[in-house]
């Protein structure tokens, strides 16, 4: 059985916390793209190192990773006035996210145990991308309802004061969320592939009777 080991993590930039004021809509505004990266390679060795040479860049490590998901967070917020305080008027909260992905150029000519390692491999890193999505996406959605629940200050400076430590704070949990995801992955990736190897090698075997 050949076996490709990849680290798992997401690239985390950007993140546009200093939300200004302006008009918002008062509802989350989310965006996703995923974009490929080829990559050759005929062996698992050379998959590996393929992976290893031409995966996106982390700029935090200086390493290149086999995926990533690109997260960055930014929005708007106005103020109003009510009964002589400063509040919160509308929030909208909005996040980009890009998930990187690698293309094998060589999968429709390789062998049939190959194919079922890449395959498998291919599918948990977009999987595991996607998950890094959903985690910022409940962020921002969190996020945004946060900023509607804060109590009226005596004047705006203080409430874009409160604003600025709540987006600090929220974007923080979100890191510590992904980083925590990141361990959990790493730490069962061993049993995760060998499950899901034999799971589609087994399919395979039944769809050959």
């Amino acid at each position: 059985m050949f076996r490709v080991r990849y680290p798992l993590r997401a690239v985390l930039i950007g993140f546009l916390v200093g939300l200004p004021l302006g008009n918002a809509s008062g509802e989350t505004l989310i965006s996703k793209t995923v974009t490929y990266f080829s990559i050759g390679g005929r062996t698992a060795a050379e998959l590996d190192k393929a992976l290893a040479a031409s995966g996106p860049l982390m700029k935090n490590t200086g390493t290149r990773h086999p995926g990533a998901t690109r997260i960055q967070f930014g929005g708007t917020i106005t103020y109003v006035s009510r009964g002589g305080r400063c509040a919160v008027g509308t929030a909208r909260v909005t996040l980009s996210t890009r998930i990187i992905l690698p293309r094998w150029k060589y999968r429709r000519q390789a062998g049939r145990d190959l194919a079922v390692v890449w395959d498998t491999l291919a599918a948990d890193i977009k999987r595991h991308e996607e998950r890094h999505a959903e985690i910022a996406r409940n962020h921002a959605r969190h996020m945004e309802r946060a900023f509607l629940g804060l109590k009226p200050e005596a004047d705006c400076d203080r409430m874009q004061a409160r604003v600025a430590d709540l987006s600090a704070a929220e974007v923080e949990r979100h890191d510590k969320d992904q980083a925590r995801f990141d361990r959990t992955e790493a730490a069962n990736f061993d049993r995760r592939m060998i499950r899901l190897l034999q799971y589609r090698l087994d399919s395979l075997k039944k769809t050959e009777r």
